[in-house]
């Protein structure tokens, strides 16, 4: 008999959301040994997060708390900076703004700012907009001695606005100024009037980054999972907003909404490169993640299609590519998420089965039929690593030398059948 190695999870759109209450530490939470979670998946998880240097780590599911585990001294109390993955709340908050009729993001900035706000032409700087701002596309030199600054000085013209994508802090940062003056308050205001008091969401901006608790984060996830809106309280009406946020913002880098991540495009950008690179942003991960990402490996996940919201606090994990560390989790994260791995298998003709252990180490077992076999082991980008034949009824397969997440695929060379295992390799 051959048996599912995993589950496929099929999305339930109407699944109620949980919220926690605005104030106090109560939340609800979920056992993942209920929802067929095993330990070792669980302990692989956080020792690859340990070793990274993380501080906090939460998932929750339907708004129910999955997992919190906190690292060294840093405890659910204890305050952290959310880094550039705070321009996403920004992004949804400019959306309030908007709606509530203060701004619209086609402005010119120099409406709220003034003119001379850069070192521009007053011709260059008039074709600035909101919506350049939210999309990395002002034309803007990013390449300058300090990127947050916001002087006239350091804001260079370097191209037409709209007509190319790079990841420039100091026009982020100007966002601010632009809320502030739409609003007549400070940034700092408007926020906890709007979104804090209305949600949990408690933190503190300075010098433009956010600094708060793992599980107001975690709330902040919440309610983009809930599309704006907090146990029935209507943060963000204006859907219209809401999608574009959501979604490509320009044709540069499709990876890019309105100060958001987004996972499944067939290209993206990351900063400081002028190029697209082919692919999914984190090709393990769900095509539907939003994603806040922020220096050091600050992260807000989103995934509508499970129902789950992922934050991880911490220093840097150690990569120098800025989403190496992404797709370093990824295979240990899904393996410990309900419905087991994401992808599906290779090809749609074989048939998944059991193999154990797995989380394996030096090899894994599967239970078959007399006959011969021949194996491959191949990782996530389809190369294959290590082939060879072996006749038996019950074989044993040696795993890759380097830890991941791979497919074990065998062929029944005598009943010409194929078969597919997910194995994360530890």
């Amino acid at each position: 008999m051959l048996f599912f190695c995993g589950l496929f999870w099929l999305p339930t759109a109407s699944a109620q959301l949980y919220y926690p209450p605005v104030s106090g530490n109560q939340w609800d939470t979920l056992s993942p040994a209920a929802l067929g979670i095993s330990a070792t998946a669980i302990d692989s998880l956080y020792q690859f997060l340990d070793g990274k240097n993380t501080k906090a780590f939460m998932v929750l599911k339907d708004g129910k708390i999955l997992y919190e585990k906190y690292f060294g001294t840093f405890v659910r109390d204890s305050i952290w900076y959310w880094a550039s993955a705070g321009k996403s709340m920004t992004g949804f908050a400019v959306g309030m703004a908007q709606e509530q009729g203060l701004l619209h993001i086609n402005d010119l900035v120099s409406a709220y700012l003034g003119t001379g706000w850069t070192s521009a032409t007053p011709a260059q700087e008039g074709d600035i907009r909101i919506r350049h701002q939210l999309s990395m596309t002002n034309g803007l030199d990013d390449n300058v001695p300090d990127d947050n600054c916001t002087t006239p000085a350091c804001l260079q013209y370097l191209a037409p606005a709209g007509t190319r994508w790079a990841y420039h802090n100091a026009p982020y940062h100007l966002v601010h100024d632009v809320v502030a003056a739409a609003a007549g308050q400070s940034w700092q205001q408007f926020y906890n009037q709007e979104i804090a008091q209305r949600t949990g969401i408690n933190g503190l901006w300075v010098d433009h980054v956010m600094y708060s608790r793992a599980r107001n984060f975690a709330r902040f996830g919440l309610l983009i999972l809930g599309k704006g809106i907090w146990d029935g309280d209507t943060l963000l009406a204006d859907t219209a907003y809401f999608n574009a946020m959501l979604r490509p913002s320009q044709t540069y880098n499709l990876a890019y909404g309105y100060l958001w991540w987004l996972n499944g495009q067939s290209s993206y950008m990351v900063p400081d490169l002028q190029f697209q690179i082919p692919g999914m942003l984190i090709p393990d991960a769900p095509a539907d993640l939003v994603a806040g990402l922020g220096k050091n490996d600050q992260k807000v996940y989103v995934i509508p299609s499970r129902q789950l919201v992922v934050i991880r606090m911490g220093e840097g994990a150690g990569f120098a590519n800025p989403v190496a560390f992404d797709r370093e989790l990824w295979p240990y994260l899904s393996a410990a998420l309900p419905g087991g791995p994401v992808s599906l298998p290779p090809s749609p003709a074989s048939t998944l089965i059991a193999c154990w252990p797995n989380p394996a180490r030096e090899c894994v077992s599967v239970a078959l039929e007399e006959g011969n076999y021949t194996a491959q082991w191949v990782n996530l980008t389809g190369q294959i690593l290590i082939a060879k034949q072996l006749p038996s009824a019950s074989p044993q397969f040696e795993t890759p030398p380097v830890a991941g997440l791979y497919w074990l695929l065998i062929r029944d060379v005598t009943r010409n059948k194929s078969y597919a295992a997910r194995v994360l390799v530890q």
